[in-house]
This record gives C-alpha cells, sequence and structure tokens, in this order.
C-alpha cells in the first residue's frame, strides 16, 4: 500500500467546506439518530471503514443499539426498522447508487409518505455529504481511528 496523504490535514480548505455542510445537515432538524445509520448505510455500500466506524460509534452514543446498527445491510428483512426508517434507507441506497440509474418516481413518492419536501432534499443533501466524505476518505485509505484517538474524540 502506498503512503497516501490525509485530506484533512493536506487540504484543510476542504475539510472547513465539508465541515460546514456536515454541520448543516446534522442541524437540518431530521432525527440526529436516524442521520446516522444514512451515514452508516451509505458507507457500507461505499466500502468506508473509517465513516463506517466513526458513524456506528455517532449512532451509539445517540442511543441506537446494536442490533439496529449491525443489521443495517438487511434493513429489508430485518424487521426492527420504522417505516421512516426504511424510506430513508431506500432514499440513501438510490442516491449513493445514482450511477445505476435515476431516483425512481414510485421511490420519492414512497419517501414522500414519510418526510416532508424539505425533508427529502435534506436527506439527499445528508446522502451526498457521506458520500463525498467516504470518497475522500477510502481514495486516501484513510483508517479507522485508532483506540487511543476514539477515545480523545468522545
Amino acid at each position: 500500500m502506498t503512503n497516501r496523504p490525509n485530506p484533512l490535514h493536506t487540504a484543510p480548505e476542504f475539510y472547513r467546506a465539508m465541515k460546514t455542510l456536515s454541520d448543516y445537515v446534522l442541524n437540518c432538524g431530521i432525527e440526529k439518530a436516524l442521520l446516522e445509520l444514512i451515514k452508516v448505510r451509505a458507507s457500507q455500500i461505499n466500502g468506508c471503514a473509517f465513516c463506517l466506524d466513526m458513524h456506528a460509534r455517532e449512532a451509539r452514543k445517540l442511543g441506537e443499539t446494536d442490533e439496529k446498527i449491525l443489521m443495517l445491510s438487511a434493513w429489508r428483512e430485518a424487521g426492527i426498522y420504522s417505516e421512516r426508517e426504511k424510506a430513508a434507507f431506500a432514499w440513501t441506497e438510490a442516491v449513493t447508487l445514482i450511477a445505476q440509474g435515476p431516483v425512481p418516481d414510485a421511490l420519492y413518492d414512497a419517501t414522500r409518505k414519510h418526510f416532508s419536501e424539505k425533508e427529502i432534499v435534506d436527506l439527499t443533501w445528508a446522502v451526498t455529504v457521506i458520500n463525498g466524505w467516504n470518497r475522500m476518505m477510502t481514495a486516501f485509505e484513510v483508517p479507522p481511528m485508532k483506540p487511543a484517538a476514539k477515545q480523545a474524540a468522545e
């Protein structure tokens, strides 16, 4: 593995801009725990170990159970998520995998049953931002934080 720079240190202006977007998402009004689950799901799809680790920890801090976090990749079959959560996960997957095709009207209509128009826009921003983080962190092979750094961050 080639030693790659940490993009957060190499381009601090990028970090500040992404942090501003992340802060908007965090305060948009959608439940914070649901936002963390969305971030975990997108990070699973994108294979981002750094973000999976970070957002699973954040979800736990916000009261999410290990069961809900661990079952995310099988959310359709798990039987433990609310209809609102399932709508958010379906939307997250469609936006994350947008290169495979546009988000279908039927999915938008189904999501609209559980989220307002503004919430769908905010949900889309949440997915867009975590996908940006995922791509940056995986491209530069940024590993999950070491245990001591995790404790310091908490």
